[in-house]
């Protein structure tokens, strides 16, 4: 089983993305989630078409000299929520199916989106909320299959969202009845809704999950803790993959502290991974 991290933040600067890189390819990792296309402010999405595809196929070169994949790619998504009108859904659609090409051109097979939140954190109108959602990603999923990309909707860590919990996610992916939308288990948000990480993959199952966000938590906050430093049981979620024959990656989402010496944040990088390479070797 591969191990990943999230990686690539936009800035512009393919000599800052080789850098990342290579760092993170010195403590073992095997492949990136690309977060360029989360902030859809950026000047890749002002890129003309040709600047765009040149720019990533850079970026994609640059983790193959590395010796990194790029396995996942994490779509856009805005703070605060801006999916209220027609004319925002109509914008993000835009993005989204942008983001969609850049993740075929990096030569990757998944893209992890968020769904729409039309009402913010809670959902006063569920009934509009699951049709907007199904309306907008049964033509999403179109430009997937166009550009042989799998969109993976995440679990959220909102509990007044009728799609938040990992069981009402997986009803939605199977309503759509498309092979080009899966699961994506946030581990951390699942902990955060008090929902047991084990449980959730036994119930998603191997046919529909397809990628992770692996994190942890005191089961109130989204804290993006490393793993086993929170209330989540990696045991159980270790042993679950392997009972449903997981074999992608576990792709860690883990904010590593900014106020740490040069020192200390390569010693957490390191345990970051001595922990990921824990939860994949209990799998077996």
């Amino acid at each position: 089983m591969k191990i990943g991290i999230v990686a690539g933040v936009y800035t512009g600067d393919h000599n800052k993305f080789y850098s990342e890189l290579l760092t993170l390819c010195s403590y073992g990792y095997d492949c990136i989630d690309y977060q360029g296309f989360i902030d859809t402010e950026t000047d890749l999405y002002r890129m003309s078409d040709d600047d765009f595809d040149i720019y990533l196929q850079r970026q994609k070169k640059i983790a193959e000299q590395v010796g990194l994949t790029v396995h996942q790619t994490h779509g856009p998504w805005r703070w605060p929520m801006r999916d209220a009108t027609a004319e925002d859904r109509a914008e993000r659609f835009e993005k989204m199916a942008k983001a969609i090409r850049g993740t075929a051109i990096l030569g990757a097979r998944y893209m992890v989106l968020h769904n729409l939140m039309p009402f913010g954190k809670v959902d006063t109108d569920p009934e509009a909320v699951r049709t907007i959602n199904k309306d907008f990603f049964e033509r999403l999923c179109k430009v997937g299959e166009e550009n042989g990309v799998v969109i993976c909707l995440e679990n959220m860590p909102f509990p007044d969202q009728i799609l938040a919990r990992p069981a009402d996610t997986l009803a939605f992916v199977k309503a759509l009845n498309t092979p080009w939308m899966r699961v994506c288990l946030d581990v951390g948000h699942a902990t955060r809704l008090g929902v047991s990480a084990g449980e959730a993959v036994r119930q998603i199952g191997r046919d529909f999950l397809a990628v992770m966000h692996v994190h942890d938590n005191d089961g109130t906050g989204d804290l993006h803790w490393q793993p086993f430093t929170g209330v989540t049981d990696w045991a159980d979620f270790s042993a679950a993959l392997g009972e449903i024959g997981f074999d992608g990656v576990i792709s860690v989402e883990t904010k590593i502290p900014k106020d740490l010496s040069a020192e200390e944040r390569d010693a957490a990088q390191r345990l970051l991974f001595a922990r990921a390479q824990r939860i994949a070797e209990n799998c077996k």
